[in-house]
């Protein structure tokens, strides 16, 4: 047996091998280059969409749900709460008016509500973003005020009604900003996504 036939399946099988290897190595320092160019995961839950279950949800009550980094309040409404919202007069802008607090599709009503008895409010103040305290009901320090509860920002005093519509005397600017959302079902609330867009 000659040198030069061992010699040749040991190129071979050394060639084979490398090529192998090189290969392997190759696909190994592409995935991660690749996959750099997705958005992160931090970066996909700053925006993405949220969905929140509320059918646990019992009148009076409210839950948080986080997106792009604001808390989403919402809160279920009892028929006495939605009574007691059409008869306050004293807002700053009682029907609305200000389009970028909330998105076309939300009636100018005193609910501001795809459904009445749910509100949907990111819980940022419109005066200097601080967030406010839910407060349903009046407080003994509340007596002889102009307001039935809602929202109440400890930080300078701006009082917001179940609504998110600011009371007169207040500093906040503006009506809580109503983030676009949509109903997935009867119990499903997606938050980010547009009503008209889903």
């Amino acid at each position: 047996m000659s040198n030069d036939g061992v010699n040749k399946g040991r190129r071979r099988l050394l060639l084979g091998a490398t090529s192998a290897v090189g290969a392997v190595g190759a696909v190994g320092a592409a995935v991660p280059f690749v996959a750099s160019w997705n958005p992160s995961a931090k970066a996909k839950s700053a925006g993405a969409p949220v969905k929140v279950d509320i059918s646990k949800l019992e009148p009076g009550q409210q839950t948080i749900a986080k997106w792009r980094g604001k808390p989403v309040w919402i809160v279920r409404r009892s028929p006495e709460a939605l009574e007691s919202l059409a008869k306050l007069t004293n807002l700053q802008d009682p029907n609305s008016e200000n389009a970028a607090q909330q998105p076309a599709y939300i009636p100018k009503t005193a609910a501001r509500a795809i459904r009445e008895d749910i509100a949907v409010l990111v819980g940022i103040c419109t005066h200097l973003g601080c967030s406010p305290t839910y407060r349903p009901e009046l407080a003994p320090e509340d007596l002889g005020a102009d307001w039935v509860g809602g929202y109440y920002c400890p930080c300078h005093g701006s009082r917001f009604d179940l609504s998110g519509r600011v009371m007169n005397s207040s500093p906040a600017p503006s009506n809580l900003v109503i983030p676009p959302h949509h109903y997935e079902s009867d119990n499903v609330i997606i938050v980010g996504v547009d009503q008209e867009t889903a």
